[in-house]
């Protein structure tokens, strides 16, 4: 039997995978595209390619449909520590790419609190 490079002793494809809701709601209901989420989605895969830290092995950054998380809006989460992250403008998102996925200290001030959902 061979082992398998999916198997569980094998490293992530990437060290960390950013996820941001950019999802419109149709119906009026809040949700995360109502703020500047494109724009920090944008601004977050620009920060960490000028980084060096696009690619195999280091951080993905990517578009997400609703997280359910449309209250505490625009919100992002980065995996594997399933951080979950609200901001308000770009320099939030230059500190959560420069403290956390630069650094791998998270941002507290900016991390959602468990309660918001939709």
């Amino acid at each position: 039997m061979t082992s398998s490079a999916q198997g569980p002793a094998a490293a992530p494809y990437y060290q960390r995978h950013v996820f941001f809701c950019l999802n419109q709601r149709p119906n009026g209901e809040a949700c995360c595209a109502d703020h500047p989420a494109k724009e920090g989605f944008d601004r977050c895969k620009a920060r960490v390619k000028e980084a060096g830290l696009a690619g195999a092995g280091k951080v993905r950054v990517n578009k997400a449909g609703c997280l359910d998380r449309c209250a505490g809006g625009p919100v992002a989460v980065v995996y594997p520590e399933a951080v979950w992250y609200t901001f308000v403008d770009m320099d939030d998102i230059d500190e959560i790419v420069e403290s956390h996925l630069k650094n791998g200290k998270v941002v507290e001030r900016l991390v959602l609190p468990a309660d918001v959902g939709r």
